[in-house]
């Protein structure tokens, strides 16, 4: 593990939140958005008549909920140093440097590298499971730690 992280955690009694933590807070924003998603696309999703013109109608929006997800992660992150699925899992991200809740910029920072990596086939949350300070690369680019709170 990094010595300054390492350094930082035992300091300020920190501990990592698990792996198995992070992920379940994953699946409870992603199922949360997408329930959103589907809520403002009713009409849209009530019209189709085959699960090809479902695909195709989501399709059209993937940009806009890619937006929605950027927006979401940095309005918690930066107001509560949490998202909803991480509240309920009793864990919240900090900055490293300040062990705070992230600045805007910071949360910011950490929501487009979220998205990016989730485009590149989540290799980002795949480096988060190798990596000893469990840093994904949108912790390592927005220098931010995810810890039980």
């Amino acid at each position: 593990m990094n010595d300054e992280i390492e350094n930082i955690l035992h300091r300020e009694g920190i501990v990592l939140a698990s792996n198995k933590k992070r992920a379940m807070a994953f699946f409870i924003d992603e199922m949360l958005l997408s329930f959103l998603l589907v809520i403002a696309l009713w009409d849209s999703f009530a019209s189709a008549q085959t699960m090809e013109q479902m695909i195709n109608i989501t399709n059209t929006f993937v940009l806009e909920f890619m937006l929605m997800k950027i927006i979401y992660q940095t309005f918690f992150v930066m107001q509560y140093g949490a998202t909803i699925g991480k509240i309920v899992m009793g864990i919240r991200v900090i900055e490293i440097s300040t062990v705070q809740t992230p600045s805007l910029m910071s949360a910011l920072n950490r929501a487009i590298f979220r998205v990016i990596s989730e485009l590149l086939l989540y290799l980002g949350f795949l480096w988060g499971l190798l990596n000893p300070q469990r840093q994904t690369w949108h912790d390592k680019t927005a220098r931010t730690l995810v810890v039980d709170a």
